[in-house]
């Protein structure tokens, strides 16, 4: 049973991931703190919290979450709250963060400037790293009448690096239904042409750059 749960917790993870994943344009790790949060683009999730579900086995595995990306498309903060119920039954609060954190630190979370809450990494890959706490029931009442919460990470420089999410719109979420399979698709086929046309100008980009270069020569 406990091998069991662990794969189904597993499986709630690479849900935030592969959302976290499909979010952000594909980037070494970032060695400054991200700029300032993007406006909505093409294939982007949507601006503010949004909810996707999906079944493995026995479980039904809920994701309410918000992801915020800079204006080249890297990550800032993602926030998952993941919910899974069936045979296993569990309940956490994820966030990603950019790479090139102190670990020790964690993250902290404030909701309305409130006493801060520790939550510990738990993973670091090239482009992010993923701390996480047990998402009880008094934290998700908190998130539904707080106006904001500030995730605090501490970069290599040793500088706090906070990121207000609002929390806006949470409650509607939290408790309404996921987003049409339908939508996600779509929105997953906007993403990948974009990344192909932002590839392509940065391809162009770097060939007329080379060329001007041999032309001063």
């Amino acid at each position: 049973m406990m091998l069991k749960a662990t794969q189904v917790l597993r499986t709630a993870m690479s849900v935030l991931a592969l959302s976290v994943g499909a979010s952000v344009l594909p980037a070494a790790a970032l060695a400054q703190d991200a700029a300032a949060p993007a406006a909505a683009a093409p294939g982007a999730p949507p601006l503010g919290w949004f909810k996707t579900c999906s079944k493995q086995d026995d479980s039904d595995i809920c994701v309410v979450q918000n992801i915020i990306a800079a204006q080249n498309g890297q990550l800032v903060t993602a926030v998952g709250l993941i919910t899974v119920e069936g045979k296993v039954n569990r309940k956490i609060l994820q966030v990603s963060v950019p790479t090139a954190r102190l670990v020790p630190p964690g993250i902290i979370m404030q909701i309305d400037g409130g006493k801060g809450q520790k939550l510990d990494y738990v993973v670091c890959l090239p482009d992010k790293c993923t701390a996480e706490v047990p998402l009880t029931d008094a934290m998700i009442a908190s998130l539904k009448k707080g106006n904001d919460v500030v995730f605090t990470s501490i970069n290599f420089r040793r500088a706090p690096n906070p990121i207000k999410v609002p929390l806006s719109g949470f409650t509607g979420v939290f408790d309404g239904p996921a987003m049409p399979q339908e939508q996600i698709a779509q929105s997953q086929r906007s993403l990948e042409e974009g990344l192909q046309k932002k590839a392509e100008e940065t391809r162009k980009k770097l060939e007329d750059a080379q060329n001007a270069a041999k032309q001063g020569q």
